[in-house]
């Protein structure tokens, strides 16, 4: 499988590895932000999943895999890039990836940042699944997501596939306004000029539906408590208008010894340019450890 990656800053640096969440290429991490930490004196890494973006794509009924072959990938860049260990930065389920890595492979880590993401082994997918079937949500269980994702995601699931460029690039435009939030405008024409990019570097934008059938094809990639293993000094950022995945970052903070959590006002699932330096701070702190 091939993985397209790239980097940036001196070799020299301190090197950070950008995990982005499932479903999405690397550019999701946005150039503006890759640069501030990379003018703090990192050396910033960031990659395309497979079946995501220039990333090799597959025939899933035929080459099947599941999110530990993803996880191997995180490893398999870190070796290419000649790095035994890095600061990790995941966003979302590149957050939950980060988690395992650092209980799996501690002397790989130095140091664990975790976005919008929810606790390794919490159920956030069952919370999802129940929330968009109308299930009610037993007692200890996760937040549930917004109901305005809920209502975009049950109308998603009703509604005919998008015939063409444009129409696919409109209701990707449409999802990322609800991963944005309400707490920050939304800059329409900053985020088609996104969505094209996207639509335009992939290889087969359908593939990333292989990431479903991954999650399904098993076995169970979040074990249940063990986060009490983590070792990296953690730093959890959560944006304080999150529609996805609202309040799970305490809980992840609850759970690693020692880690800090990091309310980032306005912001959503989304990392748009408002936050870019308060983010690129935080994080520049956090991997000033070596």
């Amino acid at each position: 499988m091939n993985i397209w990656s790239e980097e940036f800053g001196a070799e020299t640096d301190t090197p950070i590895l950008l995990i982005m969440g499932s479903m999405s290429q690397g550019v999701m991490w946005p150039d503006e932000f890759v640069g501030r930490l990379t003018a703090g004196g990192r050396r910033v890494i960031r990659y395309d999943h497979r079946d995501t973006g220039m990333s090799g794509t597959v025939d899933f009924a035929t080459e099947p895999y599941t999110w530990d072959d993803i996880k191997s990938d995180v490893y398999r860049v870190m070796d290419a890039h000649g790095l035994e260990s890095a600061h990790l930065v995941g966003h979302s389920a590149g957050g939950l990836l980060g988690q395992l890595i650092a209980v799996e492979r501690p002397e790989r880590v130095r140091s664990l940042s975790v976005i919008a993401s929810s606790p390794l082994g919490g159920g956030e997918g069952q919370v999802l699944v129940r929330a968009l079937t109308g299930q009610p949500q037993p007692e200890g269980a996760l937040p549930a997501p917004a109901p305005e994702f809920v209502a975009f995601y049950r109308a998603l699931m009703a509604a005919p596939p998008p015939q063409d460029r444009r129409a696919l690039i409109d209701g990707m435009i449409a999802e990322q306004r609800v991963l944005h939030g309400t707490g920050l405008p939304f800059d329409k024409d900053a985020a088609r000029r996104l969505q094209e990019r996207i639509y335009d570097r992939a290889r087969d934008l359908s593939a990333v539906a292989n990431h479903r059938l991954a999650a399904a094809a098993g076995p169970d990639f979040e074990p249940v408590g063990v986060l009490h293993r983590v070792k990296a000094p953690t730093l959890v950022i959560e944006g304080s208008h999150e529609p996805v995945k609202p309040g799970h970052g305490a809980v992840i903070a609850e759970q690693i010894p020692g880690a800090r959590l990091m309310i980032v006002a306005g912001m959503g699932h989304t990392l748009p340019p408002e936050v870019h330096e308060e983010l690129a701070a935080a994080i520049l702190a956090h991997t000033g450890l070596d």
